[in-house]
């Protein structure tokens, strides 16, 4: 895997992360949500497990965030929440 992709997908999990918390909502509730562990929900946050577009639109749909803003990666995409919020 490139840098450059790995940079990338570690901004996504870290966006999921930052708009989770936004929302003040708990590992445990996402992964209930989303029918799977919170080990498992974790993993994704860590950006160690490759998730589908479909669990993409998933978690943006229980964050209540539009899943372009989950997937901006520009460095201060990454901190516009804690901007903003």
């Amino acid at each position: 895997m490139t840098d450059s992709l790995n940079f990338k997908i570690k901004a996504i999990a870290a966006n999921i992360r930052s708009k989770r918390e936004h929302r003040n909502y708990t590992q445990e509730y996402l992964a209930a949500k989303l029918n799977i562990s919170q080990n498992a929900y974790s993993k994704i946050e860590l950006g160690y497990t490759k998730i589908t577009v479909e669990r993409l639109f998933q978690i943006a749909a229980i964050l209540e965030f539009d899943v372009s803003e989950l997937i901006d990666t520009e460095p201060f995409g990454v901190l516009k929440i804690a901007k903003v919020g």
